[in-house]
């Protein structure tokens, strides 16, 4: 029943790997005890043991893909857990199967855990959900998109669709509120996501580059320049590399986005969320 990993067992104190392994053994009792309930449904959720012990196991065996913080790991494309449930047709049942089936074509596998342990990693995974808002956005999505498409799509991308400079917004509003997004378009410099912090920096051969950091060592960076083009520096060949302060999205101001604008933008991906996202 227990498939906690070995390396799990050994970074943690003998009373650690007790109290987790106890909590999982007593949630998969009650779990065994109600079997008669759908499968459709969580039958931890109302168990406050369930995400503590699903926390432990996603440490052990899905924190190397996804995080330690479950935000995805972009280098490998795996995606931001956190979000799951920004998608409205997203479930407990789906995020189940999903884990226990895999992804076919991506490097998600399969995972052979018992049932009980995938639903307290759903649990877990449920518990650190970021919620967005359930306001709805008086506006025209048919309009919204072509206001996107004009604006927005060579930097963001929509389902599949459109750049990758700045953050995909197909579930951004699963995750954000309807201010803050607003703030984001009219005052984009006020709060910049940590993936995507502009720098600039200069070569050996005085090209300047402006992007956002992808990864960084000690040595060398990676970034996406701002033509969308990957590119990697060794650190001790540059004349210049500064963090800024100053983000690469424009400012949109009413006189270049209207009330009116914003507000089809937002009701365009407001229409988006009722897509599935796939973990």
């Amino acid at each position: 029943m227990i498939s906690l990993s070995i390396s799990f067992v050994r970074n943690k104190s003998r009373d650690e790997v007790s109290s987790v392994c106890s909590a999982i053994a007593a949630i998969a009792f009650v779990f065994l005890a109600n079997l008669s309930q759908a499968q459709g449904v969580n039958p931890l959720e109302y168990d406050p043991r369930a995400a503590q012990a699903g926390g432990a196991i996603f440490r052990a065996q899905c924190a190397t893909c996804h995080g330690a913080d479950a935000r995805g790991i972009d280098s490998i494309d795996a995606p931001d857990l956190t979000l799951i449930w920004a998608r409205q047709t997203t479930t407990d049942a789906s995020v189940f199967e999903t884990i226990k089936e895999g992804v076919a074509g991506s490097i998600m596998p399969p995972h052979q855990n018992p049932d009980p342990e995938i639903w307290m990693t759903v649990s877990y995974l449920r518990s650190i959900a970021v919620s967005g808002t359930n306001e709805t956005v008086v506006g025209n999505a048919d309009r919204g998109r072509n206001m996107f498409i004009e604006n927005c799509s060579r930097c963001h991308r929509v389902d599949g669709a459109g750049g990758s400079l700045g953050p995909d917004l197909s579930t951004i509003t699963g995750r954000r509120s309807l201010a803050s997004l607003v703030n984001s378009l009219r005052e984009p410099s006020s709060s910049i996501g940590r993936r995507f912090k502009p720098v600039s920096l200069t070569t050996a051969t005085n090209e300047r580059v402006q992007g956002t950091v992808k990864s960084e060592d000690a040595f060398s960076v990676q970034l996406m320049d701002s033509e969308q083009v990957l590119r990697a520096f060794n650190k001790t060949e540059l004349i210049q590399f500064t963090r800024e302060a100053d983000s690469l999205m424009p400012v949109f101001s009413e006189s270049a986005l209207t009330e009116a604008d914003v507000n089809d933008i937002l009701s365009y991906l407001q229409s988006r969320r009722g897509r599935r996202l796939s973990i």
